[in-house]
């Protein structure tokens, strides 16, 4: 039998400031010995809320920083190395000084070695490359610490004997696996008394999430609760969950991102929880960084970016 839940406005919060020397980067106006015009790249995964946000976020830095000229690139969905391999390429060849990009895996490290021995600077955003040594700083959300607050609010709704599905990313990316093993170890000590019944790969892409949670509801009629490793498939998983004839009372939702969308569905009682990103910090910290490295500033190795929880009790601050 699917299990009754009450929701709860429970709150675990973390926002972690980035410097205030790179936020002041991001609004201020370069001094005259910066005025040597540089043209910069700035690359996204794929077109989504998120990544909209973050690019929007660098548009917003380019119009107020003079002597700094942005060229975008984006690819077609989370595993496309071939198209973010093409955008560097294409940058490289335009003469930027710098990139900053959310890369989608280390596919792209060959292109971006032939950059670095171009004099292109790289900068990280949104998830690291840890075995790469090019990069000049990596720009970008704690994703353990995210994951270690949707596991802490998971705790204070499951018992031990209930059952979780997990909707996986993109396995092998560093950033997308963090947010797994970081749920897993915010249970704490009722991680051995709950069942992982799947875990299902969905590329970050909300139809494969969508038939990964019908495959995990078609197995396991009693599930408890589905954790999502990002926005997307969570919302693919709310429909098939209504597909199912399941309550949105019966079945925990948590997902990561909080994406316009789930702060919709999570209004609306239809998702439980969501970890949020503050993706504007991560691309208007992510340029203002590069920017800096290529004036030949010194820059911080790593911003964290800060991640809050998000539930219906504070839903409203939020998308």
């Amino acid at each position: 039998m699917w299990k009754n839940r009450l929701f709860a406005g429970t709150v675990f919060a973390t926002v972690l400031a980035a410097t205030a020397v790179l936020a002041a980067t991001a609004v201020a106006t370069p001094s005259k010995d910066e005025a040597t015009p540089v043209k910069l790249g700035f690359i996204t995964k794929f077109p989504v809320d998120f990544f909209f946000t973050l690019e929007n976020a660098a548009k917003k830095w380019d119009a107020a920083t003079p002597g700094a000229t942005v060229i975008f690139g984006q690819g077609k969905s989370g595993t496309d190395d071939a198209g973010e391999i093409a955008a560097i390429q294409n940058m490289v060849a335009q003469g930027v000084k710098g990139i900053a990009i959310t890369p989608t895996s280390a596919a792209v490290v060959p292109a971006l070695n032939k950059a670095r021995k171009a004099g292109v600077k790289v900068v990280l955003m949104d998830n690291d490359i840890p075995t790469w040594k090019g990069k000049t700083s990596v720009v970008a959300t704690n994703n353990r610490k995210g994951g270690v607050l949707a596991g802490k609010f998971l705790a204070t709704k499951l018992k031990a004997g209930d059952t979780l599905g997990i909707l996986e990313g993109v396995p092998g990316v560093p950033a997308l696996d963090a947010r797994v093993t970081g749920m897993l170890a915010g249970l704490g000590a009722l991680r051995s008394k709950i069942k992982v019944v799947s875990k299902l790969r969905t590329d970050c892409d909300q139809t494969k999430g969508a038939a990964a949670a019908q495959t995990m509801l078609t197995a396991n009629q009693n599930l408890t609760a589905i954790y999502g490793a990002c926005g997307p498939p969570i919302l693919g998983a709310i429909q098939s969950v209504k597909n199912a004839g399941i309550s949105s009372g019966d079945i925990i939702v948590v997902g990561f991102d909080a994406l316009p969308d789930e702060v919709a569905q999570i209004k609306a009682g239809t998702e439980t929880g969501s970890v949020a990103q503050f993706p504007a910090k991560i691309g208007s910290l992510g340029i203002a960084t590069l920017y800096r490295a290529v004036r030949g500033k010194k820059v911080p190795k790593n911003v964290d970016t800060g991640t809050a929880f998000v539930t219906k009790a504070n839903a409203a601050k939020f998308g």
